[in-house]
């Protein structure tokens, strides 16, 4: 499981297995990694003290194994481990013939075989997401010494979406307003009505999907490459790897669609010696190429798979039907903890794009 060109990233682990983690290469000796900021990263992502997520708990302490000395890299390989600790392994067993709906279960079976351990999603889980917040935490440092900033937050969850005039913010005070959420939506009318409308999923033992939007302000102009490599295939690839993920758009996105041509060009003007546009609708990239203008992202995260309503399934030994009521702890809504994986694995992209590009 490797992605990135000049950085390389290799996740290892499964979920309920010893550890999580993983294998970043290519970032440059001496850059600096804080790894209080790394581990900051992580916490975002964890279930702990989120009265709406599973209730497993896992404290993502990470531990590096090689590549930092004294605060910056060496050079070499980082190497990023998390421990498992909190895993239950029994609700999973008398799943091994059962295929949950909406899980990998089935296709991993006839790919991979028996011998393959899918307790709590194995390779497929949420859980190897531990490893790419960590290597887009790592990234971060190759970032912001060139003013680069990223922002992901919850858009919508199920019929509930985050006004317009709510998101037309700078990015310090969206970020602001949505760590003050448990939900990560800078709305404060939009937050209390999507904890609602997570709360009412899982009272009737179901689950809810919704939109995570991504920003990374102040990219230099013409990072990517034409037709085959551009920013937004690039970013496609490693976003819709994030399990959950089911869709893309960038800019107006599929509201572009609907557009004429006169609305959805962005107008061009010069503002302190700077080419800007007076809108975004490209989501800042022309041609594959970014524009110096934000790049906007947004992506579709599903209604988490494992719910305690009784489903239709079968038996693959006997292939014969068989209700299933998937058992354990699991989370009504993905969504919020998607937000900082979806934040840190754009940094690990823009980072290895700027790097291909001579930027960095």
């Amino acid at each position: 499981m490797d992605l990135g060109e000049r950085l390389k990233l290799t996740l290892f682990g499964a979920s309920h297995g010893p550890v999580v983690g993983a294998v970043l290469e290519g970032i440059p000796a001496g850059t600096p990694v804080d790894l209080p900021a790394v581990q900051r990263e992580l916490y975002r992502r964890r279930p702990v003290g989120r009265a709406l997520a599973t209730k497993r708990m896992e404290e993502d302490l990470i531990r590096i194994e090689s590549g930092v000395e004294g605060g910056r890299s060496t050079g070499g390989p980082i190497v990023g481990v998390v421990e498992n600790q909190d895993v239950r392994r029994a609700p999973y067993r008398e799943l091994e013939d059962v295929p949950r709906p909406g899980h990998a279960d089935y296709p991993a079976r006839v790919r991979f075989g028996t011998a393959m351990d899918l307790s709590g999603g194995g390779i497929f889980s949420g859980r190897m997401t531990v490893g790419l917040v960590f290597a887009g935490a790592v990234a971060r440092g190759l970032l912001a010494p060139h003013g680069i900033d990223l922002l992901a937050f919850t858009r919508s969850i199920g019929g509930v979406e985050a006004s317009e005039a709510a998101l037309d913010r700078p990015m310090t005070e969206l970020r602001s307003a949505a760590a003050a959420t448990e939900v990560s939506c800078p709305d404060p009318e939009a937050g209390p009505r999507m904890i609602e409308e997570i709360e009412r999923a899982r009272r009737e033992g179901d689950s809810v999907g919704g939109i995570v939007e991504v920003r990374a302000d102040r990219v230099p102009a013409g990072v990517g490459e034409p037709f085959f490599d551009p920013v937004e295939s690039v970013l496609a690839h490693a976003l819709l790897a994030i399990p959950a993920v089911k869709g893309i758009e960038f800019g107006a996105g599929f509201k572009a669609a609907r557009m004429r041509g006169s609305e959805h060009n962005d107008a061009f003007y010069v503002e302190g010696g700077k080419v800007k546009t007076r809108t975004n609708h490209a989501g800042g990239v022309l041609g594959g190429l970014t524009t110096g203008m934000p790049i906007v992202a947004r992506v579709v995260v599903k209604p988490t798979s494992s719910i305690a309503k009784p489903q239709e399934s079968i038996s693959l030994s006997e292939r014969a039907p068989r209700q299933l009521v998937v058992k354990g702890r699991h989370d009504p809504c993905i969504v919020p903890r998607a937000v900082p994986v979806v934040e840190n694995l754009t940094a690990f992209v823009l980072a290895d794009l700027l790097l291909q590009g001579g930027y960095l």
